[in-house]
């Protein structure tokens, strides 16, 4: 197995998250804005503390998502929680959402240039038309990053099963357009992404991608182990999934393959981590209809700090994405947190992911296949050599992707931008 490269240390000094002291980008003052909570975001949480390990001074501006800390200072960050939810419901009510939140961040970021102007401005999607929030503080002459987390159009037409033709699908693009446009620079998370946005409209050389890659601060890597790796003495094989409870990323069919395989693995376990939401409770009610309440567990929401550890209690991480427009180019940060701490990853044949792992780096299943998902459960039982070899390959890819190197990308653009 291939010895993971020791990690080039930043060269700023970052203490519990703030800043700072040296760093290339020492006196420039930075804003990021984004539609979702902080610390909770990991993408926004490790682009921070990459501009803050620099020397940048930054102000977020982001929801507070229940926090009553309004304003958070932190060494060289400064954060600004607008006191919105991230609530789900219709397209009106996620574009009035938006549109409040677009304008208060440039509210805030308006009334800071008292202090001084920025010299970088950057905007987390979705929305894509956040990245105007930085219309006064781009005037004065800073440099804007569009950082689009996923494609909006693929989105929409996933979450509420619209046409790719219809007329709100052409208007989400049409914006998307118009904000990329806009950007002086735009960051994506894989080269499936970077290929649309290049397709649609913007210039390839205006786009980087930054990948999706655990803070190896947070992620430490373990070696490579298989299912049962851990010489378990309970009786159960463990299964987990973590992440976001919605329809598209597919927890319902890793419940219906539970299901299909139980009979064949003695002490199969689910284990389900993240926020309630309505889908949960059809699916956890799907499994009570299945009979299969004593094996599927929904334990809650972790913070990033304990996945670690429910990952390394675990046999294998499940990564049940149903086959649509968007997780077909989905490449997720689960993948590589499975694998950092060396277990086996289950996963949907797909490009967002097959553009990255080889076909031994991971245990593929056909997507939207409860049988076939199933079927790579009992594999995995069974093997638990071919499970830790699996594992070992698909920790060379996460070796070519780690933080370290897609943070150096990401400095590497805001020092081409500041002129640094």
């Amino acid at each position: 197995m291939k010895t993971v490269p020791e990690s080039r240390p930043a060269p700023a000094r970052v203490q519990d998250g703030g800043l700072t002291v040296g760093g290339r980008f020492q006196g420039k003052r930075a804003a990021m804005v984004t539609f979702s909570a902080y610390p909770g975001d990991p993408r926004p949480r490790r682009a921070v503390e990459a501009l803050l390990g620099e020397g940048l001074v930054v102000d977020l501006i982001c929801l507070a998502e229940g926090n009553p800390q309004r304003k958070e200072i932190n060494g060289g960050l400064t954060v600004y929680r607008v006191p919105m939810e991230h609530t789900r419901g219709g397209k009106l009510r996620y574009a009035f959402n938006y549109t409040v939140f677009l304008l208060l961040a440039a509210l805030r970021m308006t009334m800071r240039l008292v202090r001084g102007r920025y010299h970088l401005v950057h905007v987390h999607n979705m929305p894509d038309v956040l990245v105007f929030s930085a219309l006064v503080p781009r005037l004065l002459g800073a440099k804007v990053i569009l950082d689009q987390h996923d494609p909006m159009p693929e989105l929409m037409t996933t979450i509420y099963g619209v046409p790719p033709g219809s007329a709100a699908v052409r208007i989400i693009t049409w914006l998307e357009r118009l904000s990329l446009r806009y950007a002086d620079a735009v960051v994506t998370v894989n080269e499936a992404c970077r290929k649309i946005f290049s397709a649609r409209s913007c210039p390839a050389e205006k786009i980087t991608v930054v990948m999706n890659s655990p803070d190896e601060r947070i992620f430490p890597y373990l070696p490579a182990q298989g299912a049962r790796g851990a010489a378990r003495n309970d009786g159960k094989f463990v299964m987990m999934y973590h992440g976001s409870l919605v329809e598209r990323n597919g927890l319902e069919l890793a419940v219906v393959a539970l299901g299909l395989a139980r009979e064949r693995i003695p002490g199969a376990e689910l284990r389900v981590f993240g926020r309630t939401t309505p889908y949960l409770d059809q699916v956890l009610a799907e499994a009570r209809r299945l009979g299969l309440e004593d094996c599927v567990h929904h334990l809650g929401p972790r913070r990033l700090e304990e996945l670690p550890g429910e990952i390394a209690a675990c046999d294998v991480g499940v990564i049940p994405n149903q086959r649509n427009a968007f997780t077909d180019i989905n490449t997720p940060t689960r993948l590589f947190e499975y694998l950092a701490v060396g277990k086996p990853v289950i996963a949907p044949r797909t490009q967002g992911i097959t553009d990255y792992f080889p076909p031994d780096g991971l245990i593929y299943f056909e997507p939207s296949n409860a049988e076939d998902l199933a079927a790579q459960m009992e594999r995995v039982y069974r093997n638990p050599e071919e499970a830790a070899r699996s594992a070992e390959a698909g920790q060379e890819v996460l070796q070519e992707h780690t933080w370290t190197r897609e943070r150096e990308v990401l400095v590497n653009l805001a020092g081409a931008l500041l002129g640094r």
